[in-house]
């Protein structure tokens, strides 16, 4: 890991346990899976909003009203929301991408559950992730919340990362098996 991700991977790691405890204590666990789901979704459709949470080039106060604006837009939880806005003032913003990923952690783990991140090449189905969660479930004893991306590269099949585990039954990965075993051969 470089020592830039390292450091704002610690940065992220100690706002999302600040945050996490907060709403652990006011019993707002909910609430703040919620409020982060609706952060993460508005980092993914808006430019506008990643440019300014990385820019160096927006002051604190401009970065702290903007956040502020988009906590009360988005209904943020107020321990989000303030997290969100002492990020703003010490010039971390740049982290919450991280501190999304280790709150989603520290919530599914207090849950008892593991998120099994699936690439697929076209959308799943609901009751294709329900089953392939039941599968997950029966093989890691725990829940399984199920974060899926597609990519339509992949062909056909899947790719299924759980914890440090990885399944690739991907077309993709299989042609490129075949096609190193082609050349062994010839």
């Amino acid at each position: 890991m470089s020592e830039p991700a390292s450091i704002s991977s610690g940065i992220a790691e100690r706002y999302a346990t600040a945050i996490f405890e907060i709403a652990d204590e006011n019993k707002k666990l909910a609430k703040l899976e919620s409020s982060v789901d609706h952060l993460a979704e508005a980092l993914d459709v808006s430019d506008e909003l990643r440019e300014m949470i990385a820019s160096p080039i927006v002051s604190r106060s401009e970065q702290e009203q903007a956040i502020t604006a988009v906590s009360e837009h988005l209904k943020l939880t107020p321990a989000l929301s303030r997290g969100l806005a002492l990020m703003a003032q010490k010039r971390r913003l740049f982290a919450v991408p991280q501190v999304i990923v280790q709150l989603r952690a520290m919530i599914a783990e207090h849950k008892g559950e593991v998120q099994a991140d699936v690439t697929s090449a076209k959308a799943l189905t609901k009751a294709q992730a329900d089953k392939l969660a039941a599968t997950l479930k029966a093989n890691v004893g725990k829940d399984v919340k199920i974060n899926a991306t597609v990519d339509e590269s992949l062909i056909g099949g899947l790719i299924v990362k759980v914890g440090s585990k990885m399944i690739d039954t991907s077309i993709r990965s299989k042609l490129a098996s075949l096609q190193s075993s082609m050349k062994e051969v010839g």
